[in-house]
């Protein structure tokens, strides 16, 4: 800090001491990295190569690589992002592993990132300036110069959040994907309306005020008629997620209590049991083990007396099959008489004839899969349509914006960090942790 006056210099030893914390120190983050950017302290202009991590073929590692082009802004909404941490996803080992979600090779993998914008968009009404700390989304996972695993990322204004002072770098990187998928299984294929929670937004409402034209062709369904009016979730509303040690299930935890409805989460209670009693925002009304998935069922329907119509899986297809059987849809919509459902026995199904409009279905979303079977009759399956984020405008910004809000009250809490390597050239080996099955139940996170 050469020239920078003894005023100066006290003030930012203040500030700094005033961030620290036993958490962070364990974690080895620096707490410097939390203080934004000074108006007298210049950016460099980014350079016209960077580093980046290529996967040049399916089941190989990344490969760190010099001299790649910084991507160009080409739209007025884009902006340019230094990348300073990395959130590391499940994704960003299994598409290489699995050979899925690879649209071109070599690829750039990474989904979410925080940074500092280097420039800004172009637009008037853009919410972004220069020097901005900001959460990154990259849902967009066909356009390269959106990757997250690149030293500066482009990104639309309408993915991009301003994190507030009170979040780290590392922290700002966790958050962002899980809260997406979080928002739009709750808002868009449950129904949930979240305008009383900070004005968020209503995306039921949201995405049926759009052209259909606007939607695209293999989510249009979802988005459109996936579930009636008057089946959407209600405060006071059972919701049970599978795989809720998961940071997708954290999210969807949170705001499913922000918006008023009773959760169910089933994990591995030996393993994440206590964090999720002892931790206010992630609290659930009941949980369950999910050692023994029948057993897991069996406890929901007793419990909830076939009051569950709504369930998020987080796993797979096999544990959402297990969620399937807890469902009970409501064959009565609103009538005076009372269904008993029996522990050990099928929830009821509407019967297909005659149809009535009031009788409510039980519906199912799968964030990584759903069963092999046919939906039963009064269930219904739903997958997330993330592309709503990136290709939509008006909901990428209904939702960074409820997010910034959400942040700054502190109504939404980041997921905990179980650790921080350092270096691009430390993503292969991160990502092998998260392969063995060393990081449950928090983020790792990758500090560039």
């Amino acid at each position: 800090m050469s020239g920078t006056s003894f005023l100066r210099k006290m003030s930012l030893h203040k500030f700094r001491k005033s961030l620290s914390s036993p958490k962070l120190d364990s974690l080895n983050i620096t707490e410097t990295e939390t203080v934004p950017a000074q108006p007298d302290e210049p950016f460099t202009p980014p350079p016209e190569t960077q580093t980046v991590l290529l996967l040049h073929a399916a089941r190989q590692p990344y490969e760190l690589t010099d001299d790649y082009p910084v991507p160009q802004l080409q739209d007025e909404h884009e902006v340019l992002v230094r990348t300073q941490a990395i959130g590391l996803n499940p994704i960003d080992w299994k598409a290489p592993d699995f050979n899925f979600a690879i649209p071109t090779l070599p690829y750039i993998s990474g989904r979410e990132l925080a940074g500092t914008v280097i420039r800004p968009p172009s637009s008037p009404s853009s919410r972004l300036q220069e020097k901005d700390r900001v959460l990154v989304i990259s849902t967009d996972y066909r356009d390269l110069r959106k990757a997250a695993y690149q030293e500066y990322v482009v990104a639309l204004d309408y993915n991009t959040v301003r994190l507030p002072p009170s979040l780290t770098i590392e922290q700002g990187s966790t958050l962002g994907v899980a809260f997406v998928a979080a928002a739009l299984a709750l808002g868009v294929c449950a129904g949930l309306d979240f305008s009383h929670v900070l004005g968020g937004p209503d995306l039921y409402s949201l995405v049926r005020d759009l052209p259909a034209d606007k939607l695209a062709e293999d989510i249009r369904a979802e988005c459109l008629d996936s579930i009636r009016s008057h089946e959407r979730a209600q405060k006071g509303d059972w919701l049970a997620v599978w795989g809720g040690s998961s940071t997708s299930a954290n999210l969807t935890i949170q705001l499913a209590k922000l918006a008023g409805l009773k959760t169910v989460a089933v994990v591995d209670k030996a393993k994440h049991g206590l964090r999720l009693a002892n931790h206010k925002a992630i609290r659930t009304d009941l949980l369950v083990d999910s050692h023994d998935p029948d057993r897991a069922v069996a406890i929901i329907r007793g419990n909830l007396k076939g009051k569950l119509r709504f369930g998020i899986d987080t796993r797979g297809r096999e544990s959402a099959t297990s969620l399937l059987q807890a469902l009970s849809p409501d064959n009565l919509g609103g009538g005076e008489q009372t269904v008993v459902v029996k522990e050990g026995e099928a929830p009821p199904s509407p019967p297909s004839t005659p149809h009535d409009s009031t009788l409510l279905s039980a519906h199912l979303i799968g964030l990584t899969g759903l069963p092999k079977q046919t939906a039963p009759e009064g269930t219904l399956f739903h997958t997330v349509p993330i592309k709503l984020f990136h290709e939509v405008p008006a909901v990428g910004e209904a939702l960074v914006s409820w997010l910034e809000r959400l942040l700054k009250e502190g109504l939404v809490q980041p997921p905990e960090i179980i650790d921080v390597e350092s270096g691009l050239a430390s993503v292969n080996k991160a990502l092998d942790r998260m392969r063995k099955g060393e990081i449950s139940g928090g983020k790792l996170v990758v500090r560039v």
